[in-house]
C-alpha cells in the first residue's frame, strides 16, 4: 500500500466571523491510499487540520505525515493519537479503500438518498445587519434550527437579533443555538446565561474559554442554560482523559467534532462515555470541505441521531470540490447518481 498526501486552500465566499477572528481562508489536507499495482483506483479521506484549534497545527505536523506515508509503505502501524486530524483523514480513506473507491464510508439508507439528515442553520458573525439578514435567510430556507455565533458585535444586538427572531417564532416553531467559542468572561457570563435562558435559547456551546474546568463546571451547576462542551474535548487524548472530563463538569450536552478528537473512533468513545452518563450530544463539522463532510455525514446517518447536527458548511467555499452531498430545506442529503470528479481530485497537488 502507498500513500499520498495534497494540502489544499479552502477560501470563503464571505468572510467568516469568530470571537477568535475573522476567517478569509482556511488550510485543509487531503490523503489518498492505494495499491501500487492500481493507482488510479484510491480511497481518498480529509485530514482537517484547523490552526488555533487543531492539537497538532504545529511544525510537527508534515513530519508526521512523511512518518504515516513511510509505515504505510512498510505495513507499520502509526500513533495518531495526538493528531486527531490525520486520525481522521486516514480512517476516511481506508474505509473508502475497502468500499470500492467510490466515496463509500458507511452504509445506511442514507446513502441510497431514502433518508436525510436534519442540520442546523449556522449564522456567523458579522454586523448586526449582516447577521439579521443571515437569520432572514436561514428562516426563508425552511430551518427550523439556527446556530448563532456570538461574542464579537455588542452584547445589547445580540441579545435584540435573538428578540426579533422570538418575536415571530416561539422556541417550539423554531430552536435556537448559541455558541460563544469561549467569548464570555467570568463576570459576565452567569447575568448573560440568564438573559438567554429567558428568550427560549436552547443552549450554549462553550461559554468560556477551554481549560478552566473548575470554572466551567460551577457554571454547568448554576446556569438556567444547558451547557455544550466544544474546545473542551480537544487533545482529550485517552478513555480516561475524556472520562475525567464527563466526570468533572458535568455538561448537558457535548458536541463532536471527529476531525478535532481523533476521527470516527475518538468520537465514538466520547459518545459512549456521554450515553453512560446521560449526557446528550451532537456532530459538527470543523470546517471540512465537501470531501469530509461526505464521510461525516455517512457516518452520522449511521446513529440514528433526532436532534439537528451541524453539518450545513459544505456551501461556505468557493473552490469546494464536488460530492453527492446536498442541502434541500433543512436537511443534508445524498444523491446516489453522484459521485466525486476524480478528474477534479487527480489534479490535487498529490505529494509523496
Amino acid at each position: 500500500m502507498k500513500m499520498q498526501f495534497a494540502p489544499y486552500m479552502l477560501k470563503f465566499r464571505q468572510p467568516a466571523g469568530t470571537s477568535r477572528g475573522v476567517l478569509n481562508e482556511k488550510i485543509t489536507c487531503y490523503i489518498r491510499i492505494f495499491d501500487e499495482s492500481d493507482p488510479s483506483r484510491y480511497g481518498i479521506g480529509e485530514a482537517a487540520v484547523f490552526p488555533g484549534l487543531s492539537p497538532e497545527a504545529d511544525d510537527r505536523y508534515f513530519y508526521k505525515i512523511m512518518e504515516l506515508q513511510a509505515n504505510i509503505a512498510l505495513g507499520r502501524s502509526t500513533d495518531l493519537s495526538h493528531f486527531p486530524s490525520l486520525q481522521a483523514g486516514l480512517e476516511q480513506a481506508i474505509r473508502d479503500f475497502s468500499g470500492g473507491c467510490n466515496g463509500t464510508y458507511y452504509h445506511s439508507p442514507f446513502l441510497a438518498g431514502q433518508s436525510s439528515i436534519e442540520i442546523n442553520g449556522l449564522v456567523w458573525m458579522g454586523t448586526f445587519e449582516e447577521m439579521s439578514r443571515r437569520v432572514e435567510s436561514k428562516l426563508d430556507q425552511g430551518f427550523r434550527c439556527i446556530k448563532l455565533k456570538i461574542g464579537a458585535i455588542d452584547w445589547k444586538k445580540e441579545v435584540e437579533l435573538i428578540e426579533s427572531i422570538r418575536k415571530r417564532y416561539s422556541k417550539d416553531k423554531v430552536e435556537i443555538r448559541v455558541d460563544a467559542n469561549g467569548g464570555f468572561t467570568m463576570d459576565n457570563a452567569l447575568p448573560r446565561l440568564k438573559r438567554l435562558a429567558d428568550l427560549g435559547v436552547h443552549s450554549i456551546e462553550q461559554p468560556i474559554k477551554a481549560g478552566m474546568p473548575a470554572l466551567m463546571r460551577f457554571l454547568c451547576e448554576v446556569s438556567p442554560l444547558p451547557i455544550a462542551l466544544d474546545e473542551e474535548l480537544i487533545g482529550k487524548f485517552t478513555r480516561e482523559q475524556k472520562a475525567a472530563t464527563l466526570d468533572e463538569i458535568k455538561p448537558a450536552y457535548i458536541v463532536l467534532k471527529p476531525s478535532l478528537i481523533g476521527g470516527f473512533t475518538g468520537a465514538q468513545e466520547w459518545i459512549d462515555l456521554a450515553d453512560e452518563r446521560g449526557i446528550r450530544w451532537w456532530v459538527t463539522s470543523s470546517l471540512e470541505s465537501n470531501i469530509g463532510l461526505n464521510a461525516l455525514a455517512q457516518w452520522v446517518a449511521t446513529l440514528r441521531q433526532r436532534m439537528p447536527q451541524g453539518l450545513g458548511t459544505g456551501g461556505l467555499f468557493e473552490n469546494n470540490l464536488i460530492s453527492p452531498v446536498y442541502i434541500h430545506g433543512d436537511r443534508l442529503c445524498y444523491d446516489p447518481a453522484l459521485s466525486y470528479d476524480y478528474s477534479q481530485l487527480d489534479a490535487l497537488d498529490w505529494r509523496e
